[in-house]
């Protein structure tokens, strides 16, 4: 129901350059990022989305939990949603790029999703609301989210009346006829984009999130940027004809089988991957407090190490056990390059053996790229930005793609390509402008590239470790 920003995965340079633990004027091979202008922001225009690689049985599964629960828990009593077409419009200062990305929004819907949905001015009546306000008004108000949906108000004015009463309650609906999701426009493009397909697809889908989908954007890891097969045909299910608003879980999941089988027959000949289990609400709140606001450095430590201790107690192999390890490794300090490495390549080895987890093993070796950059290990930083490239494209995730592109580029450098570097950081930095947004902070993240140098006595041995399996 909420994207929360507190866990939106920004790449870890500047924790991993820290792991190095040398400073600033130790480092005489340290180096200041490029001073060229800003190529025109790139876009992405075609989609591959993701496909569904789980039987329909565990999907099956899935998407009780997704409909009948809240992400705290509470559980929905009956099936809620929008019956006949539905219309969507877009107010407020609506960003640059907004309007080219609902588009491409509702096209998907409509051919993926088979969503009957329709865009309609913005002073005419909708189903469904999309409305951008100020990020500051947003924090404001709800100071953990990076955007967020809630059911029976037109806009901000009408969520600030009813936010103290009960009107908001998804649990007290029996249909949805008016939904709202607010967006904040003062953000990256790509956060805006990403916020547009996760609340509209809550608006007329499921509410829930759930950590152990990996291949989904209702996960709040935030791997996922944009909707992916397994969400479409969720879509698909909720919205069925064989569905209807007022019905209990129980008459839901008696009618889910025949819906899947007719829906997703490759799903049939897909065996279980078996009993999942819910995530302890010990867990999740672990990793919020292991990534959110307002916990310091020990505590978030504290968190991290619980999390992963939790994940092993339930004997997980799945992504909530890679996830508890990449936690971890984010709070790596400055002398624990070891311990950051050893989660890293962990988390890696999980993800990589898991359907549709190309883009998280890519944010993995982003990181380890980073890591290897710093303990002069050029090639294999080479190696790993240009093997994790195409699953960022694919996942359509332009903050990942230019920052792989950015530590590939510096490899080239140190490699004595100039030519190859200069071309390659070009490409970055357009994407950059997408991923990143404002001038000064693609500049910043091209300086922390730029910055990952000499590493300490021990990093280059540590870092050995890679070509050790894990990069065949």
């Amino acid at each position: 129901m909420t994207r929360l920003r507190t866990l939106v995965l920004v790449p870890l340079l500047l924790a991993l350059a820290a792991c190095a633990g040398v400073p600033a004027s130790d480092m005489p091979a340290r180096r200041a990022a490029p001073e060229i202008a800003l190529p025109p922001m790139k876009t992405f225009t075609t989609t591959d989305p993701i496909p569904v690689e789980r039987s329909n049985a565990d999907m099956a599964r899935d998407f009780l939990e997704l409909a009948f629960f809240m992400e705290s828990g509470r559980p929905i009593p009956v099936l809620a949603r929008f019956e006949g077409p539905i219309t969507l419009r877009m107010t407020g200062p609506v960003p640059p790029g907004a309007e080219t990305e609902l588009t491409r929004l509702l096209g998907r819907l409509r051919r993926e999703a088979g969503l009957d949905v329709t865009r309609v001015p913005a002073e005419a009546q909708a189903g469904v609301t999309v409305e951008f306000v100020t990020r500051a008004t947003m924090r404001a108000a709800v100071p953990a989210a990076a955007c967020f949906v809630v059911p029976r108000v037109s806009d901000w004015a009408g969520f600030l009346r009813a936010r103290r009463g009960g009107a908001l309650d998804w649990t007290t609906l029996q249909q949805r006829e008016r939904v709202s999701v607010f967006i904040p426009y003062d953000v990256p493009p790509q956060e805006m984009r990403d916020c547009l397909h996760e609340e509209v697809a809550q608006a007329m889908g499921p509410l829930n999130d759930l950590y152990r989908l990996h291949d989904s954007v209702f996960n709040d890891d935030n791997f996922q940027t944009v909707l992916t097969g397994f969400d479409m045909l969720m879509l698909r299910v909720f919205n069925d004809p064989a569905l209807r608003s007022g019905m209990t879980r129980e008459q839901v999941a008696a009618r889910l089988p025949d819906i899947f089988a007719r829906l997703n027959p490759r799903g049939e000949r897909i065996a279980s991957a078996g009993p999942a289990g819910r995530s302890p609400r010990a867990w999740v709140n672990a990793i919020e407090t292991a990534l959110g606001p307002g916990a310091g450095r020990s505590q978030r430590r504290a968190a991290a190490e619980q999390a992963l201790a939790i994940a092993r107690v339930q004997g997980w192999q799945d992504a909530r056990l890679a996830f508890s390890h990449f936690t971890l490794a984010r709070m790596a300090g400055p002398q624990e390059g070891e311990m950051a490495l050893t989660n890293l390549l962990a988390a890696g080895t999980i993800y990589r053996r898991l359907p549709g987890g190309a883009v998280h093993t890519a944010h993995v070796d982003m990181q380890l790229a980073a890591f290897a950059l710093s303990a002069g290990r050029t090639e294999e930083a080479l190696s790993l930005a240009v093997r994790a490239q195409p699953a960022a494209r694919r996942s359509e995730n332009a903050a990942l793609l230019s920052s792989l592109q950015m530590v590939q580029a510096e490899a080239l450098d140190r490699l004595g390509r100039p030519a190859e570097a200069r071309t390659v950081r070009a490409d970055a930095l357009a994407w950059a402008r997408f991923g990143f947004g404002a001038e000064d902070r693609v500049r910043a993240r091209l300086a922390e590239v730029a910055a990952l140098g000499a590493p300490p006595p021990g990093l280059a041995v540590q870092t050995s470790r890679l070509q050790r399996g894990y990069m065949e």
